[in-house]
């Protein structure tokens, strides 16, 4: 697999032939070492700080895994953090996500220019016996076996297209035993749903794959990969941020327009960079004056010609149709 040292600067400008392979395979592809050591421990002491504000998942409506199987564990919840691109300056590590220059090739690549945050990201946290998570997703998917379109993956003449990319960027080491981030290779192009007992972890496990990985490593996933998490074994707490990704015209969450007037919570909005704050845009098409990041991090207006827009405004009185 191509690994990235923390040391290096200079990153690919696309998505290069060992990653699009590895992701088409496998439905998932490891970034090494994308945070430095110092990134990772500011993400960490910025958490610590709010480990106040975790909501174990303790009640039986928030379970995500069947009590007495492999991936309830011992008994404690998981445990969740929100708000992590609203802390203002404390918020830096987490906002370099959005358009971090190892990470467009891949976005470019997997989801297409244009490409948009879709889901509020949060922190995941797994103490020493803490609950997973039971196997779901698919673009088929693997409990019901229905065709799962908000979900779907497909590469047609080379193109990768993911309509919901997971990103996992690992706050503490998995070390192989663990437990965490679990996922079934090569299920995003799977046809049928799985046989019973294989969600819970409790046939097949010889299937199930916890890859091994080092804090500051980021795991990108199709969320038609099927995946989830196995309980929680090191005495060190597990903590990994997860963000979802779309392409610029596909949508699964809603919270882009939940504020009043529109848009994601304000306080999203402090201290972006231009390319950042592109990645929130709503869903809609490139060519109607989305802007588009550069190879350099910079932007672009993608649109069409002036007098195409005149005529919408004649036509509709709006400046879009």
């Amino acid at each position: 697999m191509t690994e990235l040292t923390e040391q290096t600067t200079e990153y690919p400008l696309e998505m290069t032939e060992d990653e699009r392979y590895l992701f088409d395979l496998n439905g998932y592809v490891i970034i090494r070492g994308v945070l430095t050591p110092e990134e990772v421990k500011e993400a960490n002491d910025v958490i610590d700080r709010r480990q106040s504000l975790m909501i174990e998942r303790s009640e039986a409506a928030l379970r995500n895994a069947v009590k007495g199987t492999a991936f309830y564990g011992s008994g404690p919840g998981r445990k969740d953090l929100g708000g992590v691109l609203e802390w203002g300056e404390e918020s830096k590590v987490f906002k370099s996500i959005l358009a971090h220059p190892r990470l467009r090739p891949l976005f470019n690549g997997i989801l297409g220019k244009g490409y948009r945050m879709d889901h509020l990201p949060f922190v995941i946290a797994q103490d020493k016996g803490g609950e997973g998570f039971q196997l779901h997703g698919g673009t088929v998917d693997c409990t019901s076996g229905e065709y799962n379109p908000y979900l779907a993956y497909t590469c047609h003449q080379g193109q990768i297209r993911s309509s919901l990319l997971g990103v996992n960027v690992m706050l503490t080491d998995h070390n192989a035993g663990d437990g965490g981030f679990c996922v079934v290779p090569g299920s995003h192009k799977s046809n049928f749903k799985m046989p019973d007992g294989m969600v819970d972890g409790e046939k097949y496990q010889e299937f199930i794959r916890q890859p091994t990985t080092k804090a500051g490593d980021i795991v990108l996933f199709s969320e038609g990969t099927v995946h989830g998490a196995m309980a929680w074994t090191s005495d060190q707490q597990r903590r990994v941020c997860l963000y979802r990704f779309s392409p610029s015209t596909n949508v699964y969450g809603r919270s882009y327009f939940g504020n009043e007037g529109g848009g994601w919570p304000k306080a999203m909005y402090e201290d972006l960079t231009d390319a950042q704050r592109a990645v929130l845009e709503p869903p809609y098409a490139n060519r109607l004056d989305r802007p588009i990041i550069q190879e350099d991090g910079s932007v672009e207006i993608s649109s069409r010609n002036a007098r195409k827009k005149q005529h919408d405004q004649e036509l509709f009185g709006t400046k879009y149709f």
